[in-house]
Parts: C-alpha cells; structure tokens; sequence
C-alpha cells in the first residue's frame, strides 16, 4: 500500500464521528495479540511505546533473519532506503536512515551546532537535540509554548539571529501532543529557512487523523532547507530495535551523514522493510491507539480534569499534584506516567497502552486523585 492510502484511509479515521473506530479492528486484535512488558502486573505508560508491537509478520522475519546477524548492515541497507524513498516520495540521496530518529536529532544537533551558534525550540518539546547541542557549545532560545501548548511560531521567528543555524519543530509536540495549523507551519518555514536550517521531527505524524495534514517532507521536495526525522519505534513497535530516518536534500543528507555515529543494525532493517508491508498492523496499531485515548478522555473527564486533545500515542493532562508525587504514587498502584516537563510541574503525560493497562491507570488514578 502506498503511503498516500494510508493517508486517506486515516482520514477516514479521522472523520468518523467520535473517532470511532474503523470496520474490522476485531479481525486485526485476532492476529496481533497485546505482548505487555513482563508479565502485565505493572502498566507501563511512561516512554510512548507502541505495546502491541513488533507485529507477527516482523517477528517471523526477525527469527528468518538471525542467520544474517553475523553480517555488517550496509548491503541490507540499500533496499530500506529504496523502501523509504518510495514511501516519501523522494530518490534515495534524500534518506538518512540512523539508530532511532533520536540519533537523528543528535546528528543534526552536531552538524549544525558543534563549536556554538543558536538554536530556537519551544518550551516543552523533546530535549534530545537541544541537550545535545548545548554539550557541544551552542546557545538554546527555549520559547514557551502559548495558551493552547502548541509552539508560538511567532515569537520563534523573531528570535532569528545571524547566529541562529537550526529551528527544531516537533509536530506534533512531545509533551503536550499538540498539533500546529498546516498552513501556519508552511508559511513560517517558507519564512525562516532562509536564515536558518528547520528541523521537523514528525515521530508521531503517523497518529495525526486531522484530513490532509501534510508531511513537511513537502517542503523538502522543494528544495527547503528542512530536515524532517521519523522513527520505527511509535506506530510500527520497533522501539527496543533502534531504527529510523531522515529526509532532507541531497547536500544536506551527506552533512548529516558524516555525523551518523551509531547507526542501525541487520536485525532492525529487516523488521522495517516488513514493517513497511504490514498495513494491517499499521491500521491496527493507530485504531487501538484512538480507542485507548478515548479511554483516557473519558477517565480524566469522569474526575474533571483538563487535558489537551493529542495528535500522539499520549494525552497531557492537568494532575493539579505536584508531579514529583504523582509519580511514586501512581507507581505504588502499579502504573508508570511520564516525567516531569517544565515548567508544568503539575501537569502529566500518560502513553496510551492495551485496555487492560488503560483500566489499570484509570483504576489508579481515581484511588490517588478521586
């Protein structure tokens, strides 16, 4: 399937009145069985992690490929990488593929940033890139997120110096789970990557059911000077594999490349080529995803609690606890929750998992803050 079907078949989605879900989601749960973590006692909603993954198809082929885990990567990863180009719609020279899109962020990080310069992200988003350049010498211009905790791409824009060499964009945002306007996003990229390099990370863009959101990946098949990262680890389940991509233009992927310090491994492209086959995982994993939502919705609105809706595997909700207590205590009742974000210290992040975890944190939650 091409990746423009699954597109529309996600706007489908995205149109069902109540998110409901779509036709078939039984048929799939018959094939792809939860897989907990241990032994199911302990719900783990921290990391963002798909837990229903690999999918049977990518674990067959995991245990087929075995015999290979002897070889080096690089004569495998060739046809990953046509895989991935097809998928973007863009030649091979405009793929990085990397260890997790985190080492990614961390290439560009380096690329752009080692030896100083300034780099503009929203406060919170995901620090991997920006804790990482600031060990390197750069200087982070850390703008607070707005009223509705999506980026302010206008004060962002007015901290553009000469000094400024990356923007980091995450759309849509790790911790709130935001999702910016398209046409916002478009015009302040065309706007700014004259003066500075933006990078997009989109490792959630596969759980997005808003109608023809586009990929800034777009942008990229303009010419831009944009990065866009996208991982294996969130609606695929290859999280523990390490694997992921960059798209950007020809030059620029080279630069990225020669920072590329880890890499991947023969395992974890096998399991993304087959990753990439298995829509019916694919359709499953984003439908159990809006069914575990609903559930979080529900509980927190049972209990009165404000939240933000989530373009994500994760919902950011208004505890009003003090989240250095939220945590041991949800623990006690056997349930992670994500860690603290400042500056909302009373706020939390809860992953999205199987039912049986959702009733877990929904039981919990209501014995701590009920």
């Amino acid at each position: 399937m091409k990746n423009i079907d699954r597109r529309q078949w996600l706007k489908t989605l995205g149109l069902s009145t109540g998110f409901a879900l779509v036709g078939g989601l039984e048929a799939f749960a018959t094939t792809v069985p939860a897989r907990p973590l241990f032994d199911g006692s302990i719900a783990k909603l921290d990391s963002n992690e798909n837990p229903y993954g690999p999918s049977n198809r990518v674990r067959k082929t995991l245990t087929d490929t075995f015999d290979q885990a002897c070889r080096y990567p690089f004569q495998a990863l060739g046809g990953l990488v046509e895989m991935i180009a097809e998928k973007e719609g863009v030649p091979t020279d405009h793929i990085v593929v990397t260890g997790g899109s985190t080492e990614g962020l961390k290439a560009a990080g380096l690329t752009y940033l080692a030896g100083g310069g300034e780099i503009i992200a929203a406060d919170p988003t995901f620090q991997a890139m920006i804790n990482y350049a600031e060990t390197f010498g750069a200087h982070a211009h850390r703008v607070p997120v707005d009223a509705a905790m999506g980026h302010d791409l206008e004060t962002m824009a007015l901290r553009v110096t000469a000094q400024t060499r990356l923007i980091f964009i995450c759309n849509p945002n790790n911790p709130t789970g935001t999702l910016l306007d398209k046409n916002k996003l478009k015009d302040f990229c065309n706007s700014v990557t004259d003066k500075a390099v933006v990078f997009s990370d989109e490792a959630y863009y596969d759980f997005i059911t808003t109608p023809d959101y586009p990929s800034m990946v777009e942008l990229v098949k303009e010419g831009k000077n944009i990065i866009v990262s996208k991982t294996f680890s969130k609606v695929y389940g290859l999280a523990g594999l390490r694997i992921g991509y960059l798209v950007a233009r020809p030059d620029i992927a080279d630069r990225l490349k020669r920072s590329v310090m880890a890499n991947t491994n023969t395992l974890a492209i096998a399991a993304a080529k087959e990753a990439l086959r298995d829509d019916d995982f694919y359709k499953f994993s984003v439908s159990k995803n809006v069914e575990a939502k609903n559930h979080i919705y529900k509980t927190l609105d049972q209990l009165g609690l404000e939240y933000r809706k989530s373009h994500t595997n994760f919902v950011f909700f208004h505890s009003g606890q003090p989240i250095h207590e939220l945590i041991p205590a949800m623990a006690k009742e056997n349930v992670k929750i994500g860690r603290p974000f400042p500056p909302f210290y009373d706020w939390a992040r809860i992953s999205t998992g199987t039912m049986p975890e959702m009733a877990m944190f929904e039981h919990a939650l209501n014995k701590v803050l009920g």
